[in-house]
């Protein structure tokens, strides 16, 4: 997304990085203005962006003075900064916590779950698949049951809780990880690309030797 006039925010990402993504996903959600700049690995290695994140990773947003990495970071920042409506980072505390809930299983099961697998058969790497796609199926049978009786995550509508969460299980069968056999996850998935403006997360060819 741009405009001609120069936006206040910009993102560094890659248009392949789940973590990209939800960042991404969320600045279209809420119609905000933003410069995309493609951050690949030549990039992250110079001066100019360890100066934004020491750590060279994706996502990085700058909005004005505020220099912010961390995709999940970024989401509880745009949400309770241009979200007026509070509905999508709720702050009743039995609300805030299962949102928070689900931000921690983005950042650690799917993380090392189904995101893993898909770097590692897209992209190669030491870790094991095999346990990554075990820790894959755990997470995704835990998230299938709460699925079965709800349509959303951590709530009655949307949150930022299905945003962190949609990018990786969207694209599971990346990693070799078959999402047949759960059937309310995939009507979740269906739920996320129906949000307006959300663009779904874009597919990548998977390698015949994989």
């Amino acid at each position: 997304m741009s405009t001609t006039a120069e936006p206040a925010i910009t993102l560094y990402g890659t248009p392949l990085s789940g973590h990209s993504h939800r960042a991404e996903a969320f600045l279209n959600i809420l119609g905000l203005p933003y410069r995309f700049v493609e951050a690949g690995a030549e990039l992250r290695r110079s001066e100019s962006f360890l100066a934004l994140n020491p750590f060279g990773q994706i996502p990085v947003l700058v909005d004005g003075d505020l220099v912010l990495p961390d995709s999940v970071a970024i989401l509880v920042y745009l949400a309770d900064r241009y979200d007026a409506s509070g509905l999508w980072n709720p702050k009743a505390p039995e609300d805030a916590a299962r949102v928070q809930r689900w931000l921690s299983v983005a950042a650690g099961d799917l993380r090392f779950g189904p995101a893993l697998a898909r770097i590692l058969t897209l992209w190669g790497g030491a870790a094991s698949l095999t346990d990554a796609q075990a820790v894959a199926g755990r997470v995704l049978r835990f998230m299938d049951g709460h699925l079965a009786s709800r349509d959303w995550l951590a709530a009655e509508r949307p949150t930022i809780a299905d945003i962190a969460c949609y990018a990786y299980v969207a694209r599971a069968p990346e990693g070799h990880i078959p999402l047949d056999p759960y059937p309310a996850v995939r009507r979740w998935l269906e739920r996320v690309e129906a949000i307006p403006a959300l663009t779904p997360m874009p597919q990548s060819a998977i390698p015949q030797t994989a």
